[in-house]
């Protein structure tokens, strides 16, 4: 179990969304345009919505004082191999530099380590050297590609070990039987 997590800052929330909920979907659609900006081109900002639910998956939206400002998912990638993969974390400007990022990801890892996967893949642009130096800062070691066709130029894969998470004790979960 890990011995800390990034604290989400005041004023900010979590929320499991799916991929196709407004709020989702006004952040992918932002993730595309800075892609495209930052590259000239960019992977379409759909994402299966079965691949991000439940069992398969899961993807957050993050908000500040209720408004999206984030977002991020995790799904299964190879669950022989215990592998999970991380995609299309992203923050508004405004959002970056505040923790949020380092919170969104902890509770995507986390998230996979309940599930039971051993690690966590993920992808990011070579260009983006922000997100680079994140991932790194943030337990990431640099592994080989592992989605065929990749540009080895634009593209950088990354790899950590996920520590297993426990679940709440049963002792520790407040219960009341309804009045």
């Amino acid at each position: 179990m890990r011995n800390s997590h990034a604290a989400l800052p005041d004023g900010f929330a979590l929320l499991e969304r799916g991929v196709g909920h407004p709020d989702a979907a006004l952040l992918l659609h932002s993730f595309y345009q800075e892609q495209v900006g930052r590259y000239g081109f960019a992977e379409p900002a759909t994402l299966d919505p079965a691949a991000f639910a439940a069992p398969n998956g899961t993807f957050l939206v993050a908000y500040r004082q209720g408004g999206p400002v984030g977002c991020g998912g995790c799904r299964w990638y190879e669950r022989e191999t215990g592998t999970v993969e991380i995609k299309k974390t992203f923050l508004l400007p405004e959002a970056r530099g505040l923790g949020v990022g380092r919170a969104l990801l902890e509770r995507l890892e986390d998230q996979a380590a309940r599930w039971g996967a051993r690690r966590a893949v993920l992808e990011t642009g070579v260009r983006n050297t922000a997100a680079l130096a994140f991932f790194v800062e943030n337990g990431y070691q640099s592994i080989d590609a592992y989605v065929p066709g990749r540009d080895p130029a634009i593209n950088r894969a990354f790899m950590k070990w996920l520590s297993p998470v426990s679940e709440p004790a049963a002792e520790q979960v407040a219960f009341r039987w309804p009045a």
